[in-house]
């Protein structure tokens, strides 16, 4: 039991090695992508339940894999959750983002929901029997649940930078802005990416039209503030 104990430690470790380290993104994310890993863990998991009706698959073997699969899930999800907060204590502080009950509370209260099933799911405040699968399924969904409430689903302006999802944009990498519509803005930002090289991106966010100077304002200081910067940044890219 205790090698088993063991090995789900280190399977939760390498997922929080896995999160932490951002080897998943939210712009990794494409039709093409998302079906594929949908059709792949369908057929997956479909073959591990024909095996295990058949018999090839018994829950002396069934019960430890999924358990490994839960740790590793709670483990990614929290060393997610912490390369998120690292993002926000490294960005400094909140000079501007939209807020209302659906970006500030709804998350939140689906986060609280999801730790508090999570709690149930593991027995261990209940009657059920306390199993390594109820446990384990139990904390991955605390784990999901500290997740979502970590995860900020508009831009954050920030005294250092821009958060944007799980992605960090310093101002001396901000290119340009500008008002797409009344109530739309484009932010342009050099991606320095080590796998593929340095890119130039744009995401575009919407903005209440009685905070338009507000936002503007906070543009218009920090790429002054770090135009010198940005201009070193571009004739290194020009030059190479």
């Amino acid at each position: 039991m205790w090698i088993l104990s063991l090995f789900l430690l280190f399977a939760a470790i390498f997922g929080a090695f896995a999160g932490f380290q951002n080897w998943f993104r939210f712009d990794q994310l494409t039709k093409t992508n998302v079906l594929n890993t949908s059709l792949f863990v369908l057929i997956i998991f479909t073959v591990l339940m024909i095996m295990y009706v058949l018999g090839y698959f018994p829950q002396a073997i069934a019960a430890p894999f999924m358990m490994t699969i839960y740790s590793v899930l709670a483990g990614f999800f929290t060393g997610y959750a912490n390369s998120l907060l690292a993002y926000r204590r490294k960005a400094g502080s909140v000079l501007y983002q939209h807020r209302s009950f659906w970006i500030d509370h709804a998350p939140s209260l689906l986060a609280i929901v999801l730790i508090l099933y999570g709690l149930y799911r593991t027995s261990i405040l209940t009657e059920p029997p306390v199993t390594g699968i109820r446990v384990t399924s139990g904390i991955s969904l605390m784990s999901f649940g500290y997740f979502a409430w970590t995860l900020k689903v508009v831009p954050e302006f920030r005294s250092k930078g821009i958060l944007f999802l799980d992605r960090f944009i310093h101002w001396k990498e901000v290119i340009a802005w500008s008002w797409q519509s009344e109530t739309s803005i484009g932010i342009e930002f050099l991606d320095r990416d080590k796998k593929n090289g340095e890119r130039i991106k744009e995401f575009y966010t919407s903005i209440p039209e009685e905070e338009k100077k507000e936002i503007e304002l906070v543009l218009k200081s920090k790429m002054e503030e770090y135009s010198e910067e940005r201009k070193k940044i571009l004739f290194k890219e020009d030059e190479s």
